[in-house]
């Protein structure tokens, strides 16, 4: 009688000690678990918050053309204030607009409308060193630099399979009102200066140069004194990887740098003379086919200018 007495003490305590145990693994369990869902909860609060990024490109200087036409037949315009709200205009935001998950903004062109003294399409951003105002404007002589950071996110191919090029920043010239009327003008444009192209993947310069450099001052004005040069390729390849272009200007030099280690550098009498013209700096996607259903994305992370 006595052993069962003993026997039954000694399961009830291996019963109670079995149940202990079971109950702290249990909490342990559940501790892990909570901290787990804990992490989980914060890493995926954590994704929410990367995945929403908004532009920090400053707009207020700058005017939009876009690919698409308004009710005049002529490409859609947008400068400030209106362009500051780009990302709410349902006319805008096919073809210039936010992409949250990267904080960039995206320039999509296809072959659609044009301006004036051209065949192609564009979703581009002109300078506007007064915002409203395309009148004032800078010389060589006065300076500027514009930086970027930006990548080719699609583009189509041609009929040979290679990539279509794209105009990704350029220097452009202007007359002013007083050269107009002295060469009889019908506008103010003035030829490009710059042209930057993603090309096949590459990095590829064009800059003008004059045919006589001994030509006046007067006939320097027209577009038929300027030839377009050789151009120049960067050596490194970007892809479709992103990348940084920064233009440097003063009177008598212009300076082009790639990832901020790869120069093209241009002096002399033909850069020297451009200082007659005023300028403007231009940036996005100015589309270089005519193919049917062709089209290319470019998107801008930074951009910034200064004089």
């Amino acid at each position: 009688m006595k052993i069962f007495q003993k026997y039954n003490v000694f399961v009830l305590i291996v019963f109670f000690v079995a149940i202990n145990v079971h109950s702290q693994t249990t909490r342990a369990v559940q501790k892990t678990k909570s901290k787990t869902e804990v992490k989980k909860n914060k890493k995926n609060k954590k994704n929410k918050k990367k995945k929403t990024k908004i532009s920090k490109i400053d707009l207020s200087h700058w005017k939009v053309t876009l690919p698409v036409a308004n009710d005049k037949g002529k490409p859609i315009e947008l400068e400030s204030p209106e362009i500051l709200d780009y990302a709410t205009n349902e006319k805008v935001k096919p073809y210039f607009y936010n992409d949250s998950t990267d904080g960039s903004i995206v320039f999509y062109a296809f072959p659609n409308t044009t301006t004036a003294n051209t065949k192609y399409s564009r979703s581009e951003l002109r300078e506007q060193m007064v915002p409203g105002d395309n009148n004032t404007n800078w010389t060589f002589e006065q300076g500027g630099r514009m930086k970027g950071k930006l990548a080719i996110e699609e583009v189509t191919k041609d009929a040979d399979g290679k990539y279509h090029r794209v105009i990704i920043m350029q220097i452009h010239g202007r007359l002013t009102n007083e050269q107009k009327e002295l060469i009889g003008a019908k506008d103010n444009n003035a030829p490009p200066i710059l042209k930057i192209y993603w090309d096949k993947g590459k990095i590829r310069v064009k800059t003008k140069v004059l045919k006589n450099k001994s030509v006046n001052n007067t006939a320097i004005l027209l577009d038929d004194a300027w030839d377009d040069d050789e151009g120049y390729n960067f050596p490194t390849e970007v892809g479709f990887r992103k990348f940084t272009l920064e233009v440097k200007v003063e009177k008598g030099k212009m300076v082009i740098i790639l990832n901020n280690s790869e120069y093209a550098v241009y002096e002399g009498i033909d850069i020297n003379r451009w200082n007659i013209f005023e300028n403007y700096f231009k940036a996005g996607n100015y589309f270089q086919s005519k193919d049917e259903g062709s089209y290319a994305k470019v998107k801008y992370y930074e951009l910034e200018v200064s004089h």
